[in-house]
């Protein structure tokens, strides 16, 4: 087969932060599919057939991308941040083992981007800088019951933590709850940074200790990370920095 299919992320929204992996990749294609916002980011031009699609169809994205790829297109698949991270990349994988068997024949390859928490964390300092997880806070996939397993058991490990898709209009109780545990789990008030559209002209970060955050602090432009109880805060202009020691004392 001659078609191919590249998963591209394209960071976490400036066009400095896209590898040059995934922009040969973009240059090379002959389609690119995607979420509505993440298409918009590529420029249109001769040759280039732009997919755009809602949310919430990811398979059906993904199916169609291999679709493509399986008739001789070049398709690459965008994702925002790093595609194997809450993305496209699985979505993919999955259609592909459910798919036919033809499609096991394509050339297929994640490229890699900038995901969202590690443009917010060097923004900040270095609050990731120890053992820490991420964790996606929407219920639409997985039920609340697992999220919060998953909160207390970070807690109880004492991990930083990074909350993906934190909150959204249509369902703003998930991160109230989340915060309420962490508030009542971790009893003390090490910080919470709330990074917003991250590398972007909307970009807003503020660091403010756990007890005192609040759940209309985030949307779901905003990453969200708890530091460990160790996490430190080094206090300065223009904005405080954040960093988690590389070593724990016994």
């Amino acid at each position: 087969m001659t078609g191919w299919v590249k998963i591209a992320g394209l960071g976490p929204g400036s066009d400095d932060l896209v590898t040059p992996q995934v922009s040969d990749a973009l240059a090379a294609a002959s389609d690119v599919i995607g979420y509505i916002p993440y298409v918009a980011r590529i420029a249109p031009r001769a040759g280039l057939t732009l997919h755009p699609s809602d949310n919430r169809v990811e398979l059906e994205r993904a199916r169609h991308a291999l679709s493509l790829a399986a008739e001789g297109c070049k398709v690459a698949v965008v994702s925002s941040g790093d595609p194997g991270v809450f993305a496209m990349a699985s979505a993919l994988f999955e259609a592909l083992e459910d798919g036919p068997e033809i499609w096991r024949d394509l050339d297929i390859e994640v490229l890699p981007g900038i995901t969202a928490m590690l443009a917010a964390a060097a923004r900040i300092g270095a609050p990731l800088g120890h053992d820490f997880c991420a964790i996606n806070l929407s219920d639409n996939l997985k039920p609340w019951a697992l999220i919060e397993k998953r909160l207390r058991l970070a807690v109880e490990g004492d991990f930083a933590m990074a909350f993906y898709n934190p909150r959204s209009k249509s369902r703003p109780e998930g991160f109230a709850r989340a915060l309420h545990l962490l508030q009542k789990a971790c009893g003390d008030a090490r910080p919470v940074i709330f990074a917003r559209a991250v590398s972007t002209p909307e970009e807003e970060i503020r660091v403010i200790p756990l007890n005192d955050a609040l759940p209309e602090m985030a949307d779901m432009r905003t990453v969200v990370i708890v530091g460990a109880s160790n996490t430190r805060v080094i206090e300065g202009a223009p904005r405080p920095i954040v960093y988690t020691p590389r070593s724990v004392l016994p």
